[in-house]
């Protein structure tokens, strides 16, 4: 089973996405941590992610995807995996989809947290990361919104995208996403 987490940054995916991948034995692949770690151990990826995030540009998704089919390929993510971070746009949604079915795999639920804008902010500037001004989350709140949409065209057309109430408790959102997928 593929699952693709979406939502807003400060949306709870990451924490989500963790519970699903330990109750479902299932690999989570965030492509944000797989970038840092590879710049941190200097592989061949790292030195070239290192290099746009030196000079404050996104990783193209060529680069990306390559990481991910690296990690798809991995025996642990034969069954399944849990994707955080990627496919953000329509454009790498349809990498992913080609890259899927050439295993003869497709992504089975695409997993839509519902935060409000002012929960987001509010979750954003408790974490207390240096990252978090207003003006950097309102920055990343308007690309989410502009790349993300089109993505969530791409895949209601599908009828794989359920909408997740994403305030409340972590166990009852975590309920609801056991309710949605059956497991």
């Amino acid at each position: 089973m593929y699952i693709l987490i979406l939502g807003a940054p400060g949306s709870g995916k990451g924490t989500q996405g963790n519970i699903l991948a330990e109750r479902l034995g299932l690999p989570k692949i965030t492509t944000g941590d797989l970038i840092r770690t590879a710049m941190q151990d200097g592989t061949p990826f790292g030195v070239e992610a290192k290099k746009y995030y030196d000079d404050g540009k996104l990783v193209p998704d060529s680069v990306i995807l390559s990481l991910i089919k690296d990690q798809l390929a991995r025996p642990e993510a034969k069954q399944g995996a849990i994707l955080d971070g990627f496919p953000r746009t329509a454009a790498q949604a349809e990498l992913v989809d080609k890259t899927l079915a050439e295993r003869g795999q497709r992504l089975n639920h695409i997993l839509l947290l519902d935060v409000t804008e002012d929960e987001l902010v509010r979750r954003m500037a408790d974490r207390g990361r240096t990252d978090d001004t207003p003006a950097a989350i309102a920055n990343r709140q308007n690309i989410y919104q502009r790349d993300t949409a089109p993505l969530i065209a791409h895949y209601t057309q599908r009828g794989i995208v359920h909408r997740v109430p994403g305030t409340g408790t972590v166990d009852q959102i975590s309920e609801d996403i056991k309710r949605i997928i059956g497991r």
